[in-house]
């Protein structure tokens, strides 16, 4: 809830429960830099907001678990974001459970614009992007090594540019890590991951099935969940992948959870709480494979 409150809504407890209780090992935490400023609407001050960051991270972190600190933007990366990002990083420079992810969703730029940056048009007027390469590098000058999430083109689906040829420049970091977010109303959403996979690792930032199709979805692209939630879980398990589902909150949907008794969704909550209690969803996989 932070890329919309500036308060957030029940975070640390959300954080708690998926760790303790659903076995979450990395939680992705969604933050906005207008609130990291603290330009947003009615506030005054960015302070309350990056230290409940640092609340969400220690919460995290004194359990065992990853945090990565998924910047919820679109398009491409803004100038002022390599702001956010310069701050950012020197805050949480090379701690050991934190990781940065870029961008949450580019699109509608090339591949040319996505890695080295360049003008980029809305209907809102023009930027020049620094490219996810610009961001990257100014995270790098801060000394900060921590891992980093790129997420891929097409609302950080699609990610065939990173085999050929826009593979991120990283010599003096821990690494890059390609993040695809894949949903039931993607093409070819098994392709869109998994060869790259074979050559990267990757992340699957961003994962779920709506109950009901959404209203911009067409109704020849929607994959009810009783298909497409048991093949996506097998495939990610299959592939050894990482994941975090979309979404641990009861209204931003697809949603994992009925209300905030944390009751699971029995449409997706429910076989994704199983999965990470260690349920395999591919019969493919050997017991010793999979431990």
């Amino acid at each position: 809830s932070l890329e919309w409150s500036k308060e957030g809504e029940h975070v640390r407890r959300s954080i708690r429960v998926a760790i303790e209780d659903w076995n979450a090992d990395v939680i992705r935490l969604a933050v906005a830099d207008r609130f990291w400023f603290g330009r947003g609407e009615n506030q005054y001050r960015g302070n309350p907001y990056r230290q409940l960051v640092d609340e969400a991270i220690a919460t995290a972190a004194e359990r065992g678990a990853y945090l990565v600190l998924d910047l919820h933007d679109y398009v491409a990366p803004r100038p002022e974001q390599v702001t956010f990002w310069t701050d950012a990083a020197r805050r949480y420079k090379n701690h050991p459970a934190v990781i940065f992810g870029l961008l949450n969703e580019p699109h509608g730029v090339s591949w040319d614009v996505w890695r080295d940056g360049g003008t980029v048009r809305r209907d809102d007027g023009r930027f020049e992007s620094p490219g996810m390469q610009g961001v990257l590098d100014a995270v790098r000058e801060t000394g900060a090594n921590n891992l980093v999430t790129a997420s891929g083109l097409e609302y950080g689906y699609k990610l065939s540019g990173v085999l050929d040829g826009y593979a991120l420049r990283d010599p003096g970091g821990r690494g890059v890590v390609y993040e695809s977010h894949p949903y039931p109303w993607k093409d070819n959403w098994k392709e869109s991951f998994v060869d790259v996979s074979e050559e990267h690792p990757i992340f699957i930032g961003e994962i779920g099935a709506p109950k009901e199709r959404f209203d911009f979805i067409p109704p020849s692209a929607h994959e009810a969940p009783e298909t497409f939630v048991p093949d996506a879980l097998g495939l990610i398990q299959k592939h050894r992948l990482n994941w975090t589902g979309w979404s641990f909150h009861p209204a931003a949907a697809p949603v994992l959870l009925e209300n905030w008794d944390y009751e699971p969704t029995e449409h997706w909550g429910r076989p994704a709480k199983e999965a990470l209690g260690g349920m395999r969803f591919n019969d493919d996989i050997s017991e010793e494979e999979y431990r």
